[in-house]
């Protein structure tokens, strides 16, 4: 298996530290807001990762942290008359909902940062005693020029660095490339050493991931827009503190874009995830973000989703069978080419090439089809089973029947006769409109020897 390493700009053979096991740490949300397509891209990303590794037999433990003390949390806290924890609660909630809705498994650990401070205090204490990192009025930074590596993960010389580096007002740095490991805070600060304050953004996760994971390991992951300050930071303060390599392989996802431009919340063309789900299932996301290879920029159109939307349907409409847990997959030249595009840096848009065949010959009754891309299928994550109708959507079903009838209906059930009656009379326009208005808004009708059911797109 061949991975690209951030580090080194090499697409490198994956070696892990210990046989067979992987440690593997991804930088979670700041819990705020909304979570959005940019982030959907970057958890359905590593979340493929982490399947993967799994389907090849390494023992994983997989680590993404919560960030639950930051300033945009406290921010928002004063704005709303709410505690920092009452905004971090309510937004973690939410997003651990998006990503249940998107099939993310959770990770095998999920730490919050004001779970893990004494760590993190231990940490900057070790940085001060051996010269990396100096108190200065209740705030405390970390010498960057102390460090020699600086600026390798982003190829920055750091000449280029000194030259954007500024000192805020307030900041009282030796050096303005100098950065936070703890801030002071009298307001929603922690006791400490030095006074009552809070963790600097960087030293979070150099903390969590050394109390879960240990001092060095195997793949660190994030999106492209952590690589400078975020992982260069973490990179300096944990390989000072701990006398060793921090991460073996550095893994980060590119951008989503709108008009060629990151999507993101400060620039406020951001999609959420919630709002996305109302017009497209989850495998339809999923199979958007994965045509394109990770590290590649994503543009968003709804002509790409609505792609993706066809793409789904070809492999979700393959003629099923029952799958045959007898048959061995790994003797196919199927799972050969699907490994091989996996093991190339997760060469998602090959893989998927695997499964649409797949999705032709089980049509055909290919022996074995069908069983071989329903489990391939689910090592990106895609969900088989039909979902169940939300009473939203149900609700949203009723008034675009309504609408397009301009009748009045209380219920799905009340839908479904009036249009039975209208079939046994022969009026097909009627039916034909009930078909269309429920077809809007990505609900089938399908008839059955039972009856009708309803079945989304």
């Amino acid at each position: 298996m061949r991975l690209h390493n951030t580090y080194s700009g090499k697409t490198e053979e994956f070696k892990p530290i210990e046989e067979n096991k992987v440690k593997m740490y991804v930088c979670g949300p700041t819990v705020y807001d909304n979570a959005h397509l940019g982030h959907a891209r970057c958890y359905i990303t590593w979340d493929i990762l982490y399947r993967y590794l799994k389907f090849r037999g390494y023992d994983v433990t997989y680590c993404r942290n919560v960030t639950d003390v930051d300033d945009k949390i406290l921010k928002k806290s004063e704005n709303e008359g709410k505690t920092p924890e009452e905004v971090s609660k309510f937004w973690y909630e939410k997003f651990s909902d998006s990503m249940k809705a998107l099939n993310v498994l959770k990770p095998d650990i999920e730490p919050f940062a004001t779970k893990t401070l004494g760590e993190m205090i231990s940490i900057v204490k070790d940085l001060i005693a051996n010269g990396y990192a100096y108190e200065s009025n209740g705030d405390v930074y970390f010498r960057v020029k102390k460090f020699n590596n600086y600026g390798y993960l982003s190829k920055q010389p750091i000449d280029q660095l000194e030259c954007g580096a500024r000192i805020e007002v307030g900041e009282q740095k030796e050096d303005p490339l100098d950065f936070a490991l703890w801030k002071h805070d009298e307001k929603f600060g922690y006791n400490s050493p030095w006074g009552v304050g809070r963790p600097g953004w960087h030293i979070e996760c150099s903390a969590m991931s050394r109390k879960h994971l240990g001092k060095t390991i195997d793949i660190h992951a994030g999106g492209a827009d952590l690589i400078f300050p975020h992982h260069e930071n973490e990179i300096a303060q944990s390989e000072c503190a701990n006398g060793c390599k921090f991460v073996n392989y550095w893994l980060h996802n590119g951008f989503v874009t709108i008009n060629k431009e990151k999507m993101s919340k400060s620039l406020g063309n951001f999609l959420t995830i919630d709002d996305l789900l109302k017009s497209y299932d989850a495998n339809t996301i999923r199979l958007f973000i994965l045509t394109n290879h990770y590290r590649m920029p994503v543009e968003f159109s709804d002509e790409a989703l609505s792609s993706a939307k066809a793409g789904v349907k070809r492999l979700m409409n393959a003629k099923r069978t029952p799958i045959d847990e007898t048959f061995d997959i790994t003797k196919t030249e199927d799972y050969k080419l699907f490994v091989e595009a996996m093991d190339d840096d997760l060469n998602t848009s090959k893989a998927l090439a695997v499964l649409f065949d797949l999705a032709n010959r089980a049509n055909k009754d290919e022996k074995g089809a069908y069983t071989l891309l329903y489990k391939l299928a689910n090592v990106l994550g895609f969900n088989f089973e039909k979902t169940e109708l939300s009473e939203d959507h149900i609700r949203e079903a009723i008034i675009a029947v309504s609408k397009a009838l301009d009748k009045d209906f209380s219920s799905m059930d009340e839908i479904i006769e009036y249009r039975r009656l209208a079939r046994s009379e022969k009026n097909w326009d009627i039916a034909d409109k009930i078909r269309v208005a429920l077809d809007s808004v990505g609900i089938i009708l399908k008839d059955t020897k039972e009856g009708t059911t309803l079945e989304t797109k």
